[in-house]
């Protein structure tokens, strides 16, 4: 995989690379890339890994191998301390919120301290704080070089570092919003860079097609008359009834979340025509009729006092732009795209491409150019001067640089060998395709067992029967297990069943997604039965089926409830496979199946982590054995030893729990 890398960066072009687990794939593109001596754009899927890329692989390489390359961390806007917020946050209604003026003086106290102003360096502080959007800015809201502290502006700071290093760390969120908006500063960075690796590349095209569409959510709508109501009190009391607009505002939110209807969790609701489907007509009609008004008459009242601060300017260009948002989503939607209405306990209105193909076949064909000529743009920032480009692009003025060198790698990229679930979405029909095996023994350290007694996944007693093989296993185990499921409620089912079941049998302690933040709940799960604590048994759904490391005998068994197709009612898969059956495909062979193969090879990869581990996975879905596409999906897995009844799995069991005995024993 180095060698490919390394051949990639000389040369330019695309090279896709499924490096299976265990394989070293961060380190096989890293030692090339730095060796190379290009500057280069590293993007990762997860803030966490961005982290640890930046404060532990890349040190750790850059010592051993005694180069002298600078080093950026590049994250998007809201994750770093806005220093003209925080300023007002005091004058906010949150603020009154009990304990929140003691948050506050905790981050004026760090503020005085922090180099970067990243919000991660600050211990108890959640993202999902109400005080995290007072004190952080994002490109609605940021008043940009108006901002009387631009100059201390810790964004404006992270942009420089990055543009004067020779590698720079971001995440996919980040690098989808600049090619959206052009706002953060990547989009600068691009043309000066001749080497670009994504790596966890198997999230780019989701998280690319949310980025590159248009949303309207009612959480703009609250935060903007929040805004409003803050900053007109503070700088124009009396001027203006700002009390009066922003209720309004709020108002109009809630009253077109009301006209979506009540839905239990997060849904999707087709959106082909003039309307969304299963709304009121009259009712949404009359909605989105007052949220026009409320905007509208909200971006006079702004009009009035544009002149007296640029913040108010700034919160007149965020109403305008929710207006013009709002316009569209009364209009048809496009018919190259999809639209959808999402609900959940806020609403959010979409319309995006079917895929990022289109927006990647640009990025890739476009040339490297020198850093001047790509750092005229206004993204929210001041230019920086000639020297500055020169000595940032670590050449002169003017000097290009050959092909682009673009790098796509995952553990997950397909369950075929052309990898085209990822290739064709991402528009890198001509890259180099290539796959490299896991070094992993998986004959002999895991084992795959599918129930063929249990009752089909669509029965209403199959959730029963997965608990009940759970709790079977988890006792012998004493935890050890992590139990996947594709849908919340089976999760939620799943989760009280283990937990009234395990009352009595002190040493197994339960742990349910959504029932504490995921960070505590992978921490606990991590320490297993250690130091005098139970073992542990964790119930999650979707973002626990990757991207979750447990290597040792914290994690022996793997439940997976039924084969993770994706819902049929979902409308970007409903779009999608009527774009595949217009063509002459199968929707179901060429999009549906590969789908459930990958999502099933990412959750099978949480078992086996490291060239010691042992592990049994179990799918309760027979499908897998009793459906020729069962076939497919089991070749996709990695090659582990069939157990063909229950008491050969109950065995394999039974001699996991000696194997670890035997182990903390020693």
């Amino acid at each position: 995989m180095a060698l490919a890398v390394s051949d990639t960066v000389q040369e330019g072009g695309q090279l896709v690379v499924e490096a299976g687990t265990g394989v070293g794939k961060t380190f096989a593109y890293l030692v090339p890339v730095l060796l190379s001596g290009q500057r280069a754009l590293i993007s990762t899927a997860t803030k966490a890994l961005q982290d640890q890329l930046f404060s532990r692989d890349i040190p750790r390489l850059v010592d051993v191998l005694g180069l002298p390359i600078r080093v950026a961390l590049l994250k998007g806007r809201s994750n770093y301390l806005c220093l003209h917020r925080m300023e007002q946050a005091r004058h906010s209604p949150e603020s009154a919120q009990p304990g929140a003026q003691r948050a506050l003086a905790k981050i004026e106290t760090w503020a005085q301290s922090t180099r970067t102003g990243d919000m991660a360096e600050l211990p108890g502080l959640d993202e999902r704080s109400t005080l995290w959007p007072l004190v952080t800015s994002t490109r609605d809201n940021c008043l940009g070089s108006s901002c009387p502290r631009y100059k201390a502006c810790h964004v404006n700071l992270a942009r420089k570092e990055a543009m004067a290093a020779d590698v720079v760390v971001i995440n996919h969120h980040l690098f989808f919003a600049d090619v959206a908006v052009r706002e953060s500063g990547v989009a600068e960075l691009l043309p000066t860079v001749r080497v670009t690796v994504f790596d966890e590349a198997h999230q780019l095209n989701e998280i690319g097609v949310n980025f590159l569409g248009q949303q309207l959510s009612t959480v703009q709508l609250l935060e903007l008359a929040r805004d409003v109501l803050a900053t007109g009190l503070q700088l124009a009391r009396g001027l203006v009834d700002w009390q009066v607009l922003s209720s309004q505002l709020e108002k109009a939110s809630r009253d077109l979340r009301l006209a979506a209807g009540m839905h239990r969790g997060s849904v999707r609701l087709r959106w082909t025509d003039s309307l969304p489907e299963g709304v009121d007509p009259d009712e949404w009609s009359q909605a989105m009729r007052m949220l026009t008004q409320a905007l509208d008459a909200l971006r006079d009242g702004l009009d009035m006092v544009s002149e007296l601060a640029p913040d108010f300017q700034r919160l007149g260009d965020r109403t305008r732009e929710l207006l013009q948002r709002a316009a569209q989503f009364q209009d048809l939607p496009n018919p190259e795209g999809v639209r959808w209405l999402e609900v959940s306990a806020q609403l959010r209105l979409v319309e995006s491409p079917l895929d990022i193909a289109q927006a990647f076949l640009k990025l890739t064909q476009m040339p490297t150019v020198s850093l001047p000529d790509a750092i005229d743009r206004d993204g929210g920032f001041e230019p920086l001067g000639a020297g500055d480009a020169a000595e940032a692009s670590g050449s002169e003025a003017g000097e290009g640089v050959g092909q682009k060198a673009w790098i796509f790698t995952s553990a997950t990229l397909g369950d075929e060998a052309s990898l085209r679930w990822f290739t064709e979405p991402c528009g890198l029909t001509t890259a180099r395709v290539m796959q490299v095996s896991s070094p992993f023994d998986y004959e002999a350290q895991a084992a795959l067992y599918v129930p063929e007694h249990f009752p089909k996944p669509n029965d209403p007693s199959h959730v029963r029967h997965v608990a009940q093989l759970a709790v079977e296993a988890v006792r012998s185990l004493g935890g050890r297990t992590l139990v996947l499921t594709t849908t919340l409620n089976a999760m939620r089912s799943i989760g009280e069943y283990l937990q009234t079941q395990m009352d009595a049998f002190a040493q197994v302690e339960v742990l349910v997604q959504g029932q504490s933040p995921k960070r505590l709940l992978m921490e606990r799960f991590r320490e297993g039965a250690s130091e005098g604590r139970a073992g542990c048994v964790l119930v999650a759904s979707a973002s626990f089926w990757e991207g979750f490391d447990v290597p040792g005998e914290a994690l022996q068994l793997v439940v997976i409830d039924k084969l993770p197709f994706p819902p049929p009612g979902d409308p970007l898969f409903e779009a999608r496979s009527q774009r595949i059956t217009r063509e002459g495909g199968s929707a179901f062979a060429d999009h549906a199946l590969p789908e459930a193969a990958v999502t099933l090879k990412q959750g099978a990869g949480r078992l086996i982590r490291s060239e010691s581990d042992h592990g049994i996975l179990v799918v309760c879905d027979s499908r897998l054995s009793s459906m020729s596409y069962g076939r497919r999906l089991v070749r996709g897995l990695p090659p582990m030893r069939r157990l063909n009844d229950h008491q050969a799995f109950m065995d394999a069991v039974v001699d996991l729990t000696k194997s670890a005995t035997s182990f903390s024993n020693s």
